[in-house]
């Protein structure tokens, strides 16, 4: 489980990560984003839509406990996080649209994951306290809108804080790594495949619905990999944020596990799905439309 300590740090690195969010925006941003909501609109279609489905559909197929189905559903209904935005610009996506799909399904998830998870919790007779989460969330967005003030009054602070925000998502995978997983070892030892299973599928399926369903819309193939991504990239740390702050003792434990095999497992995914992307990219592709699609 998360102790005293490990909250309050996790909590500060959630703080930093959501404030460089913020800092990577502009007021012209989300001008630029409503000229252009298409992109958009697909993006929470991804992660409101297949990604809470798809964790449904693993949450009642595999031979799971009622603990690990609700890790599996807070999971999939997370925004996209920063770490596709590093993974997008490596594979030469739309960073610009990765940024804003990012902060755009962030801010649509306070009233959106609240529903999404009343709802396929109640399918499945499970109790989630979405008090918790909605109150959880909404201070999440108190940095974001820090970041972009900081943003506004000095440009190069706000680009320094958007950097480290985007490190500190990926030195979480290593807080998790020294820190969490030593301290549960026999917990990981005792779960089951079908844990290890649904942690690795949210990430790599949720890529191939993304993918697929931009490309099925006649994207652009930059904007298709960035829609990929930023569907199967969701926000480990918020999950396991919200997880910590919402149960107790032996259930939050069982309930993390999920979230944290997920972020340990999408960073090896999205690597892999780097170098196909890069791989299959052409001068052709580099060509971008006028805008963001």
């Amino acid at each position: 489980m998360v102790g005293p300590l490990e909250q309050a740090i996790l909590a500060l690195m959630i703080f930093v990560i959501m404030l460089g969010m913020g800092a990577s925006l502009t007021p012209r941003d989300f001008a630029l984003a409503l000229k252009r909501p298409y992109g958009l609109a697909i993006g929470v279609v991804s992660q409101y839509g297949f990604m809470p489905l798809l964790g449904f559909l693993l949450a009642i197929s595999l031979p799971l406990p009622d603990t690990i189905k609700v890790g599996i559903l807070i999971m999939a209904c997370m925004p996209g996080g920063t770490t596709s935005n590093i993974f997008t610009y490596f594979s030469k996506g739309n960073l610009a649209l990765s940024v804003l799909m990012t902060v755009t399904s962030t801010v649509f998830g306070v009233i959106l994951i609240p529903i999404v998870l009343v709802v396929y919790a109640g399918a499945l007779d499970l109790e989630i306290p979405r008090e918790n989460i909605i109150a959880t969330l909404v201070l999440l967005l108190v940095p974001v809108g820090i970041g972009m003030v900081m943003r506004k009054v000095n440009a190069n602070v706000g680009a320094v804080t958007e950097f480290m925000g985007s490190m500190l998502a990926v030195f979480f995978i290593l807080f998790l790594i020294v820190s969490w997983i030593p301290r549960n070892w026999g917990f990981l030892m005792e779960t089951t495949w079908a844990t290890y299973f649904a942690s690795i599928a949210l990430g790599l399926v949720g890529i191939t619905i993304g993918y697929n369903f931009a490309r099925a819309l006649k994207l652009h193939p930059r904007n298709a990999r960035t829609v990929a991504l930023e569907t199967g990239i969701q926000n480990g740390p918020l999950a396991i944020a919200i997880i910590a702050f919402t149960f107790a003792g032996t259930e939050a434990q069982a309930i993390m596990a999920v979230p944290v095999l997920y972020s340990l497992f999408i960073v090896i995914v999205s690597t892999l799905v780097t170098f196909y992307f890069r791989r299959v990219n052409t001068a052709a592709e580099q060509a971008m439309p006028d805008g963001l699609l």
